[in-house]
């Protein structure tokens, strides 16, 4: 068991959310629903209260805790890419159904999570000693909205 796990606030829709994200990457899985045993000021007896999931090996709990508390970019997830296919899969599929692009790799999905979805080679990159190199693959980061990997590349090596 997770010493400490991370418990994310929904408005009825934990355990949509929890199956739509444990879609999206290897060693994710849903491992228990749990339905209230009673009436609660944000729903009745039976309702999933509390869905908890395993996303990319890491322990996440969704709870349907009602409208009061939304997601801010104060908190987001990076997901560590491959390569530029894997940009674009996660991509796609966190802006589908709703979600939003936002800016330099990051975007809000359907359920209101912000998520920055970023080519590992980008860390590389921008903690490069060669700091003018660097500088233009950031400069070249901070024009996009999804990430670019080509691009960052030709940057950093301009």
């Amino acid at each position: 068991m997770d010493k400490v796990t991370p418990c994310l606030w929904f408005d009825g829709n934990a355990e949509e959310a929890a199956n739509f994200y444990v879609s999206l990457l290897p060693d994710s899985r849903v491992v228990e629903v749990v339905r209230s045993p009673s009436d609660y000021p944000a729903g009745s007896a039976g309702d999933v209260i509390l869905v908890d999931f395993t996303l990319a090996g890491r322990k996440y709990s969704g709870l349907n805790g009602g409208p009061e508390f939304k997601f801010t970019e104060a908190v987001s997830f990076v997901i560590h890419c491959d390569d530029q296919a894997e940009v674009d899969r996660l991509w796609d599929a966190l802006t589908a159904g709703g979600g939003k692009a936002i800016q330099c790799g990051w975007l809000k999905d359907r359920f209101g999570l912000s998520w920055q979805i970023v080519p590992e080679r980008m860390f590389d990159m921008l903690a490069s000693p060669d700091r003018d190199a660097a500088k233009r693959a950031f400069d070249a980061m901070t024009t996009m909205v999804k990430l670019d990997l080509a691009e960052l590349e030709r940057a950093y090596a301009d």
